[in-house]
């Protein structure tokens, strides 16, 4: 089972290193595939759409801080908070 996994993780890096970015802005390819597999399909789409990840969501990877953050997005999406507002108090950047 440790080899199977050892393989994996082989050919994961290695694809990774040789995969061709998605676009010529540098978006895809390993920090897409991070984004992706850590914070979701919509950070992940986001990001290679050109914006960057808010603090709220670099936060949610802190063992601890991370829940506190899930719990205050819960609240906001509970309050209503849309990206429109989002874009309006963070700029477009991140949304």
């Amino acid at each position: 089972m440790k080899k199977l996994i050892a393989s994996l993780m082989v050919v994961l890096f290695m694809s990774m290193a040789v995969a061709p970015a998605a676009s010529a802005a540098g978006q895809g390819g390993a920090m897409g595939f991070i984004v992706g597999c850590c914070f979701g399909i919509r950070s992940g789409a986001a990001y290679n759409d050109g914006k960057d990840l808010h603090w709220r969501e670099w936060a949610t990877i802190i063992p601890i801080a991370g829940l506190v953050v899930a719990i205050l997005n819960g609240l906001d999406g509970m309050n209503g908070l849309a990206t429109k507002d989002m874009a309006a108090q963070y700029g477009a950047n991140f949304y």
